[in-house]
């Protein structure tokens, strides 16, 4: 079998020495205070730069869009000049590198909010999810339906973000558009019941995530904007009606910007590979990323025959920080210790070993 896998791909502006992507993971190590990464997010990232793209755990564009416990910002001087040395140790060591621009919507808690706010949402429905907390996991807060007249000032965070996303030194940004966070709220029937200009038909629905494409786009170019679609998920208590019916108008609109990637989860978040995801594949043009469960060969396969040009690793990449070389060896992996995923500092975050100590 061929290894286009390990080919060199140019997504938008972004030239990238290989196919294999680091996805977002959230680690919730960052400052709970100011929203600032430390140090050892430098290292830990640094350490994966042997990936074509490292895409950065969800840093929310506001202190509104916070929805966890020491989750990091993207949105003041000093979360700029935390990221800046990520970004710096990542290019030295030859990556590249996109923040993800995140606004949790609904999937948040009043107690992680400013004065104890209600999260925001399209409308007030509450998501039946869970959030972490101080009290540890507990069930999101009731949100409040955003007014039309707010969000303009959403769309300005998003343009913020973008704006010091682009001081910190990134190659891009990811806009987050699944997982049923706020973009994808929006977006799926389940959880907007609007009666204005952002709800009702899927033109409508679709109106808030082109608002924030577009606000992006006033600071960055679109072959460095990516965006990530999750269309058959229910994570986070998201549901719609007619996925192919919604996404089908929004890729091929999408498409027509002339983005660097289209980010997408295949199916369940973390689940079942189930969906019409493929279908909905063949109308983008630019460099697709597939998401969700790829092992080596799965890997090796769909980019060999087309079906994806990118692969975005999760869990591997926790602990495999020299994941490319692995899979490009075919050697064994780390097994990640699932006890250190969230919280805590350097254990099981930058101590895991590659090939050449393991």
């Amino acid at each position: 079998m061929s290894e286009t896998l390990f080919t060199p791909l140019k997504a938008g502006n972004i030239a990238l020495k290989n196919r294999v992507v680091m996805a977002p993971l959230t680690r919730n190590r960052a400052d709970d205070t100011a929203g600032t990464v430390f140090d050892r997010h430098a290292e830990y990232y640094a350490q994966r730069a042997s990936a074509g793209l490292l895409i950065t755990e969800g840093a929310q564009i506001s202190a509104e869009g916070k929805g966890y416990i020491q989750t990091p910002g993207i949105h003041t001087p000093e979360q700029v000049a935390a990221w800046r040395k990520v970004t710096d140790a990542v290019h030295a060591r030859g990556g590249k590198i996109v923040i993800q621009l995140w606004h949790v919507g609904r999937i948040s808690h009043s107690s992680l909010l400013p004065d104890g706010q209600a999260p925001v949402s399209p409308s007030a429905i509450a998501a039946e999810a869970k959030t972490f907390t101080h009290a540890g996991f507990e069930t999101t807060s009731t949100p409040r339906a955003l007014e039309t007249d707010e969000i303009a000032r959403v769309l300005a965070d998003y343009a913020h973000a973008a704006q010091s996303a682009r001081e910190a030194g990134f190659d891009g940004v990811e806009i987050h558009a699944a997982n049923g966070y706020l973009v994808e709220q929006f977006l799926k029937d389940g959880a907007n019941q609007r009666q204005d200009d952002y709800g009702g038909s899927v033109e409508n629905r679709a109106r808030f995530l082109f608002q924030v494409l577009e606000a992006v786009l006033t600071v960055w170019e679109p072959g460095n904007v990516g965006i990530r679609l999750s269309p058959f998920t229910t994570v986070n208590g998201i549901s719609e009606s007619d996925p192919v019916a919604t996404y089908t108008p929004v890729i091929k609109r999408l498409d027509s910007y002339g983005l660097a990637y289209l980010h997408m989860i295949e199916g369940q978040t973390g689940g079942a590979r189930d969906g019409a995801f493929d279908d909905l594949r063949q109308l983008w043009t630019g460099a697709y990323m597939g998401n969700n469960g790829y092992d080596r060969a799965s890997a090796l396969e769909r980019t060999e025959t087309g079906a994806v040009d990118l692969v975005a690793f999760g869990r591997p990449y926790i602990a495999n920080p020299d994941l490319v070389e692995r899979l490009a060896a075919d050697a064994p992996l780390n097994m990640g210790d699932t006890a250190t995923y969230y919280g805590g500092g350097d254990e099981g975050y930058t101590d895991y070993p590659v090939l050449q100590t393991a």
